[in-house]
């Protein structure tokens, strides 16, 4: 039996989910999935330049996690680049952002939309914590559901 997925924090506020090849069309290309996980790896480790052990704690998983959530990352992207495959960004399993912020004035809960929002919208106040209701299961990123390309099971 496989341990249980644990929880892993996304601090990053991302703009885009999908980079495709300048001039070919969608339907002459192929894509590479890249997990919100493994963008959120990119950042850290590439973006702010944090030690592995510094980035992984960030995360919330063992250093050990964080080197293999890399390495996967930089081999989907260099594949993407090198075979001019285009790049989908994609929520799958579990993961928690602590862009959720709650006022510690006015109680107003909300999530951030840009890295750099440091105050409350409603009252601009700059107390703001993370809520512990945010680790409910309704705030968690959720993989998509895979559908089939076919007609699914035919009675015969």
């Amino acid at each position: 039996m496989p341990r249980p997925f644990k929880n892993r924090k996304i601090g990053g506020c991302f703009k885009a989910d999908y980079y495709k090849p300048r001039s070919v069309p969608m339907s002459m290309l192929s894509e590479v999935e890249l997990t919100i996980d493994e963008l959120e790896a990119i950042r850290l480790a590439d973006v702010e330049n944090l030690y592995q052990n510094d980035a992984a704690e960030k995360m919330n998983v063992s250093r050990q996690t964080f080197g293999n959530i890399i390495k996967r990352a930089r081999q989907k992207i260099a594949d993407a680049l090198v075979n001019g495959k285009a790049l989908r960004i994609v929520s799958t399993g579990i993961s928690y952002s602590d862009s959720m912020q709650r006022c510690g004035n006015c109680g107003l809960v909300w999530r951030k939309t840009k890295q750099e929002q440091t105050n409350c919208p409603e009252c601009k106040s700059s107390e703001q914590e993370i809520p512990d209701d945010a680790f409910k299961e309704e705030f968690f990123f959720r993989g998509r559901k895979r559908r089939g390309n076919g007609r699914g099971r035919e009675n015969n």
